[in-house]
């Protein structure tokens, strides 16, 4: 699977945030929680992970959705529209929702988690995935490594 590369721009739906990454992706994914399903009324959600220094958002977001003191989900505050979310205080890596992007439909999911709440229609074939997340911040790096390695 050939990586596509930076910079890549997208923004929301109705256009007010504006989104730009100098860096390539860390890891592309599925997320099947039901959190995922029902913040993107779809049966999962596709995120592209990148370094958040490498992120430029103009334009005012909002936090909303479920959150805690290690999640946030970041909105536009006029369509609503889902734009990332920021998991692991000091992770330096931001979840940028894939569709937000033009280069979407590049961004090939690499690993599925959260498995065990996937609808059962939805199949797919994956080189990683998990029941729920990968549990250990050396899980996580090796597949950071593998995704790189491609």
């Amino acid at each position: 699977m050939a990586r596509p590369t930076p910079p890549f721009d997208g923004s929301c739906l109705c256009g007010a945030v504006q989104i730009h990454v100098t860096a390539a992706p860390l890891l592309t994914m599925a997320c099947h929680c039901r959190d995922c399903q029902k913040l993107t009324a779809s049966d999962y959600s596709l995120t592209t992970m990148f370094p958040k220094d490498s992120v430029t958002v103009k334009g005012e977001v909002i936090t909303s959705g479920l959150k805690s003191a290690t999640r946030r989900h970041y909105f536009c505050p006029t369509c609503l529209n889902f734009i990332y979310s920021e998991v692991g205080q000091g992770s330096g890596r931001i979840n940028m929702r894939s569709s937000v992007l033009e280069a979407a439909s590049s961004l090939t999911p690499f690993v599925e988690v959260m498995t065990e709440e996937k609808v059962p229609w939805v199949t797919m074939e994956l080189p990683h995935s998990f029941p729920r997340f990968p549990d250990s911040l050396e899980a996580l790096q090796a597949l950071l490594d593998d995704y790189a390695a491609q």
